[in-house]
């Protein structure tokens, strides 16, 4: 015992010197009534947060997160922390959501704000330092939002990253790294990843069109031109319509009557279309013209896109039309391999809910079977008799 309670405490050294958990929360309790603070901001209905397990789980209480409660409505809950900044370290940002509603429009991202966040007052225009996780809406939009503020302007992330839409808990992970590099990951499976400069409009391009170039008047960009030798056949010109030669006037026809007879139109076969001289290549080709291109005197580039000054707050500010959202397990580090350990222990929350929805549902359908009317079953009696063709008697023969 001695050997595993020392064997501990070394891990626990190790632990502290090469790892940093800045904030992590899995909402063990109602203690987080205390701690999140409710956004007050005038004009919006904002709606509440309740601690449950949801429907279907894998542990009744290790399962229990933050659940959307109220249909309709705009949330904005948030939670300070000691402030940190990732500064020549990774930083990652990993939470869990299980939309066990079916969700068919509303976010599932939180947020992650500076120390001058005002908590009561906080709403979709607040200033953020980073935007993550799922947003669903319909058929069109079922993506991972990535969104980084630099210089007081919010950036998307150009890519698409495509997000789960079942019912089940997932786990979204973010890690930028001081490389200015990046990598997304859903239930610790790497989705996207990249360079931060190239993958967000942070900065200006590096190269411009020079605005002093200009294409030569003479620049011949046809790579083929009609040829000049082709000349159109004297019997070309046809007409594409012609009157019919097999037509009759009809013997009832009167001319006082009925107007001087035409017979009708039909397609003329000896016509050849719209006669056009055949195509050779342009000696004079030079090729498309290219704009030529210059250093951009706007753009200073910057090794620490990566760079948080100061994180200090968590807020999950959103809006839902069908509630029921849970989110959990949510977690800042510094250690990638922290995240991932924590990762695949929720895969096993994954596997317990799978279970438990499927007996759910078994459980349901026996249900209603028990429940079907008897008259129902005689109906189907019925109606499998009406096919069947009545009995022939038999008769002997006189």
């Amino acid at each position: 015992m001695k050997y595993i309670v020392l064997a501990f405490v070394s891990f626990l050294a190790i632990y502290s010197v090469n790892c940093e958990v800045y904030y992590e929360e899995t909402f063990p309790d109602d203690s987080w009534e205390k701690e999140w603070v409710y956004s007050e901001h005038p004009g919006k209905e904002f709606g509440k947060f309740k601690l449950t397990a949801g429907k279907f789980y894998n542990d009744p209480e290790a399962d229990k997160g933050l659940q959307t409660s109220e249909d309709a409505r705009f949330y904005a809950l948030s939670k300070k922390f000691k402030p940190f900044s990732n500064k020549g370290k990774p930083l990652v940002v990993q939470f869990s959501v299980k939309h066990e509603q079916d969700i068919d429009c509303g976010g599932g991202y939180l947020k992650v704000f500076d120390c001058k966040l005002e908590q009561k007052d906080m709403h979709g225009e607040s200033p953020y330092e980073i935007m993550f996780g799922p947003d669903i809406c319909g058929p069109g939009t079922k993506k991972v939002h990535v969104i980084f503020s630099y210089k007081g302007k919010n950036h998307l992330i150009k890519k698409d990253i495509r997000c789960k839409d079942d019912v089940y808990t997932h786990l979204y992970t973010l890690v930028v790294k001081p490389d200015n590099t990046y990598e997304v990951l859903i239930d610790n499976e790497k989705v996207e990843s990249g360079d931060l400069e190239a993958d967000w409009d942070f900065l200006p391009p590096k190269k411009i069109k020079d605005p002093e170039a200009k294409k030569p008047e003479d620049w011949d960009e046809r790579a083929t031109i009609p040829d000049p030798d082709d000349k159109k056949p004297d019997d070309w010109e046809k007409p594409e319509h012609i009157p019919d030669p097999d037509a009759a006037k009809p013997d009832d026809w009167d001319d006082e009557m009925d107007g001087e007879w035409e017979p009708p139109m039909i397609d003329n076969p000896e016509y050849k279309g719209i006669w056009a001289p055949k195509q050779i290549d342009n000696p004079a080709y030079k090729g498309p013209w290219i704009h030529p291109e210059i250093d951009n005197p706007e753009y200073t580039p910057d090794a620490q896109l990566y760079k948080r000054d100061e994180l200090c707050a968590i807020g999950f500010d959103l809006w839902q039309v069908k509630s029921g959202t849970i989110f959990d397990n949510v977690l800042f580090t510094d250690d990638i391999e922290v995240a991932k350990a924590r990762g695949e222990a929720i895969k096993k929350t994954q596997e317990g809910e799978k279970k438990m929805k499927t007996e759910q549902d078994e459980a349901e359908r026996e249900k209603e079977k028990a429940e079907k009317p008897d008259d129902e079953d005689d109906d189907e009696d019925l109606d499998d008799d009406a096919g069947e063709a009545p009995p022939v008697e038999e008769h002997d023969e006189l």
